[in-house]
């Protein structure tokens, strides 16, 4: 067994080497390494910045996971997601409660004192996103970086966010516009194996669904008694439910099981399985006789240096900030 495992680690080790080959050849300049010269220690002080705060408080893991996907999503990873002020990307809906800012301002901190002037914002979210998923004993891949840092932070340009109550359709369309496939949609809503979401976003699935029926067919009636008390219509809107019952701190592919037994929280994610073409692709990561399995660790991991490199600014484009929540 032992031998096996060994194997096992050798051909994923493998396996992400190749992958991350191939997309730094398709990438728009960013590359594993980029600071080896400029600034050695750069992903070594984001990581332990990461680690001391995840100490204190675990829930900056999902936390800077989710913000690293807004990042991108919105004028693609440039840390727009960072900047503060009225009417930016901080301040918009989808987008009030994100957590860790904190963690990506003290690495940059420590950043500026070891190498002023060189290491972006948009790198050390990127990286932090990656060592969070370690953190909560996550696979961990090899990160590419150069990108800088965008001068332009807008709330009104966050609209093709990904939402809650999205369709399968919806999402994939969002995703396609970002050069994302179907099968990358699964892996990266899978990332919500970590973290909670709050009632305000899925209550209405249990007490007033829609028109024609109270409450979401779709919840498992096994599980919908224990939802509803974690969130009573007359309760706290504002509490916090795993998003992966009973695994909410640890990554792992336990999400996709709780989705095929009727058990996802968002409405958007348990349409991941009640949609044939989403429906699939879980399958397979589930490993179901008669699906050509996928291992879920493996292909999130290609999924994220794929997402991470969504219209990245390089060479003279953009700026390297000073602080994060500021342009220069």
């Amino acid at each position: 067994m032992e031998i096996l495992d060994n194997l096992n680690k050798i051909s994923i080790f493998f396996f992400l080497l190749l992958a991350t080959s191939t997309t730094l050849v398709l990438s728009q300049g960013t590359r594993v390494g980029f600071y080896a010269t400029s600034c050695p220690r750069a992903e070594s002080i984001v990581q332990s910045t990461v680690r001391s705060h995840f100490q204190s408080n675990p829930k900056i893991a999902p936390g800077l996971l989710r913000m690293h996907f807004h990042d991108c999503f919105v004028q693609g990873c440039d840390g727009s997601i960072l900047i503060d002020g009225a009417g930016t990307e901080k301040t918009a809906g989808p987008n009030l409660l994100l957590r860790g800012y904190e963690v990506i301002d003290d690495a940059k901190t420590q950043l500026e004192q070891a190498c002023p002037g060189v290491v972006s914002c948009a790198d050390i979210l990127a990286l932090a996103a990656r060592d969070s998923v370690v953190l909560t004993n996550g696979p961990s891949w090899p990160v590419p970086t150069g990108r800088r840092d965008g001068r332009v932070s807008l709330a009104s340009n966050t609209a093709n966010l990904p939402r809650f109550q999205d369709s399968v359709d919806i999402q994939k369309n969002k995703f396609f516009d970002k050069g994302l496939s179907t099968q990358d949609l699964v892996a990266l809503v899978g990332g919500h194996t970590i973290g909670t979401a709050a009632c305000q976003f899925f209550q209405y699935r249990m007490y007033n669904f829609n028109s024609s029926v109270t409450v979401d067919p779709s919840i498992n009636p096994a599980f919908l008694s224990q939802l509803q008390s974690l969130c009573p219509s007359d309760g706290d809107t504002s509490k916090r439910v795993a998003l992966d019952t009973g695994s909410e701190n640890r990554f792992d592919s336990s999400f996709f099981e709780n989705l095929q037994n009727g058990r996802g929280i968002l409405e958007s994610d348990q349409m991941l399985w009640t949609d044939s073409s989403t429906r699939s692709v879980v399958q397979q990561f589930l490993g179901i006789r008669g699906f050509l399995g996928l291992t879920f660790s493996i292909e999130f991991t290609r999924s994220m240096v794929k997402m991470s490199n969504i219209e990245v600014k390089t060479g003279t484009d953009g700026e390297i900030r000073r602080v994060c929540s500021a342009i220069n």
